[in-house]
Order: structure tokens, then C-alpha cells, then sequence
């Protein structure tokens, strides 16, 4: 996942407005190269991932190659047994595709009740184009989730912004981070 989230991850901290945010947390992180890249461009986060507990060695391990132990921590968890952590910013990446539509209404419920008041949640994939004539990745990358999941698809940012509003999000934007992939911020 380091790999396929790299060029997202460094968008990621570049196109966010992370100067009014302290904390985030990595949904389903994985290696964690999102946190450590938001860590190294913004020296005043504090960061977890939140993830099974047979990833918290590679986790671990990754962070300390940076030397940002002291500010990225992991979290062990089940995003559908446990609650999501609290933080100023969630965040999933390439995790919503995995899912069906009841799952994916279900992981961003639980996000909007583990955010304060004007937190944000990050939404990262490759999403669909809304017309669905440009992405031809997140075409393919639908068919693969229909092919190895027992439910899961890819989406539009029109979707992804319309489940968020359905969760109770009261704003949303949607940003290009690489040519195949997209966030859908939404703020509680």
C-alpha cells in the first residue's frame, strides 16, 4: 500500500489546510506512509494509524526509519468491531472501495461519531470520474473490487459527498491529488 498511496500521501499534505489541525488518525493505515509523510511536512501533527494488531511491527518499524516515534503512534482495532479513535482529522484511504454500500455508510457513520465538532474526514481513492468517461483506472479498479470482494465497488466524489451529507457532514470538497486518485474532505 506505501506504493500505491505515495504520490496520494505527499497531495495529501500539500492540499490540505493541516495549519488548522493538530491530530489525525489513519484509518486502516497499513505501513503508514500517509502519517509519515503528513509528519514530515507538518511538524505539529501528531498522528496514529488505526489498524489490526499484525500490523503494528511493520508500522512501527516504518515510523522509527523516519525517526517520528515521538509523534506517530498506532492504534489497535477492527474498524467494524471498535470504535474509530478520536482525532481532529480521520482519515481512509482505499479503504471505502472494499466494501458494500451498507459498509460503506456504516465506516463513515462511525467516523462522524469519532470526530470533534469541525473535525474533517479525508476520503482518499481512485475514484470514478463523476461522468465516467475520464478515470479509466477507477473504472478498472471497480471491476477489481466487484471481481476479488464479496461487495465492494468504486465510486464517484458525487457519491462519496452525497453518503457524507446522508452521515450528518455538513460540508464537503472534493480535490485532484494524482491523475488517478481524489479525496472528499467533509467537515462535521
Amino acid at each position: 500500500m506505501t506504493g500505491a498511496s505515495m504520490g496520494a500521501a505527499r497531495a495529501i499534505a500539500a492540499e490540505f489546510p493541516w495549519r488548522k489541525y493538530q491530530s489525525f488518525v489513519d484509518v486502516g493505515g497499513a505501513q503508514g506512509c500517509v502519517p509519515v509523510q503528513l509528519a514530515l511536512a507538518h511538524p505539529h501533527l501528531k498522528g496514529a494509524v488505526f489498524d489490526l494488531p499484525a500490523v503494528e511491527p511493520i508500522y512501527l518499524d516504518y515510523v522509527r526509519s523516519f525517526g517520528l516515534e515521538s509523534r506517530l503512534n498506532f492504534r489497535v482495532g477492527d474498524f467494524f468491531r471498535d470504535p474509530m479513535p478520536s482525532a481532529d482529522v480521520l482519515i481512509m484511504g482505499h479503504i471505502l472501495h472494499d466494501w458494500n454500500l451498507q459498509e460503506k455508510h456504516l465506516l463513515l457513520q462511525k467516523a462522524y461519531a469519532a470526530l470533534p465538532k469541525h473535525g474533517a474526514l479525508i476520503v482518499y481513492d481512485a475514484m470514478i470520474d463523476d461522468a465516467r468517461k475520464s478515470n479509466v483506472m477507477g473504472l478498472l479498479m471497480s471491476l477489481n473490487m466487484l471481481i476479488e470482494t464479496p461487495g465492494g465497488f468504486d465510486y464517484t466524489p458525487s457519491d462519496c459527498r452525497g453518503w457524507m451529507k446522508t452521515t450528518g457532514f455538513r460540508k464537503t470538497s472534493v480535490v485532484a491529488l494524482t491523475p488517478v486518485d481524489s479525496m472528499v474532505v467533509a467537515t462535521k
